[in-house]
């Protein structure tokens, strides 16, 4: 089965072919990044006209580099939400009109499933039942996954999820968005030992995350520095080196408890804050001491992409899912509602 999948959810135009005998064929992704930076956020209406404009021509592009015509394809996926509704609704129609026009199948794919399966993409690739620390864009959240669609929640932010409490960090510090790779090559320069943030929630129990009153340490932090001398470059990479060991051992000690708490040995850890690679290397060193094992996907497809939606769509694609003639999206969808297959 060789499926179309279709990524527009927010910021990133994502198209890429799955082939279920032969692996990913094709991909190619295009970021609004240059779009969006000069508003700090993304502008929804600015996304939904780029999707427009991007989306056919990577379709085209993708179908040349994989060598694959339109009647060689067994369906399309496409993003149906969690996302902006806009932006959904492009990749949507133009899901099910390619599909329409070709004759094929349109099936509209969950946007944190499509992570969660983004490591069965590489050569090794984690076995069911394991633990998904999920964390990307306004999504934090620790899943059991038994297998496709076998999902329950076993915690979630409260408040920002982990990559907006590093977008609203990075502009306190005066850098530019996305926050999350700014504060990392920051921190890198930052003395350790200088600020100690808290570490929210972790000292009760339940695997929630909030991490509303780390911004406001942060911003209390940031304001003494300037009240003191003035922000100082060496005050920003302190203050981005404090912050981001303070995500990293909140998110590395629900990881540990949720895998204890289900009596699991593998942890996979999907979406854009994935790619953090002080994130990977406190993960992989606790896990080690556990016994257990973490699986993430290759940094390409940590942030958002078609190749993930292309590998989620051919699952459910293949098991006799398949839309019916009408549009829909959902802006916001929990994953526990997917069925199982």
């Amino acid at each position: 089965m060789r499926i179309l999948g279709l990524e527009t959810s927010c910021d990133e135009t994502g198209v890429a072919i799955f082939d279920t005998r032969r692996g990913l064929l094709a991909h190619a992704l295009f970021s609004q990044v240059d779009i969006h930076v000069e508003y700090g956020g993304v502008v929804p209406e600015l996304a939904s006209r780029d999707h427009v404009r991007k989306a056919l021509p990577l379709v085209h592009q993708v179908m040349q580099d994989a060598a694959t015509a339109p009647e060689e394809l067994d369906g399309i996926a496409y993003t149906a939400g969690p996302g902006l509704v806009g932006a959904l609704m492009v990749g949507a129609t133009l899901a099910q009109t390619l599909a329409w026009s070709w004759n094929i199948p349109a099936l509209g794919v969950h946007h944190m499933e499509g992570h969660l399966l983004a490591p069965m993409l590489e050569d090794e690739h984690p076995q069911y039942p394991f633990v998904a620390l999920l964390v990307s864009g306004g999504h934090t959240q620790l899943v059991r996954v038994d297998g496709i669609g076998q999902y329950r929640l076993l915690g979630e932010s409260l408040d920002d999820a982990a990559g907006e409490a590093f977008d609203k960090a990075a502009k306190m510090l005066g850098l530019p968005y996305p926050g999350g790779p700014h504060i990392a090559r920051l921190a890198e320069s930052g003395d350790a030992a200088r600020f100690d943030f808290p570490r929210p929630m972790v000292n009760r129990p339940g695997l929630d995350f909030s991490f509303s009153g780390l911004k406001t340490f942060t911003l209390n932090t940031v304001n003494a520095c300037r009240d003191a001398t003035g922000l100082t470059d060496q005050d920003k990479c302190d203050i981005a080196r404090a912050f981001e060991e303070a995500v990293v051992a909140t998110l590395v000690i629900k990881c540990r408890r949720a895998l204890e708490q289900e009596g699991l040995s593998t942890l996979v850890m999907a979406g854009g804050v994935s790619a953090n690679r002080n994130l990977r290397a406190q993960l992989q060193a606790a896990l080690a001491k556990l016994g257990a094992r973490v699986f993430y996907p290759a940094p390409q497809f940590c942030t958002d992409n078609g190749a993930m939606i292309a590998y989620a769509g051919a699952q459910r694609l293949a098991a006799g899912q398949v839309d019916g003639p009408a549009t829909t999206v959902r802006p916001r969808w929990p994953m526990t509602e997917l069925a199982p297959l």
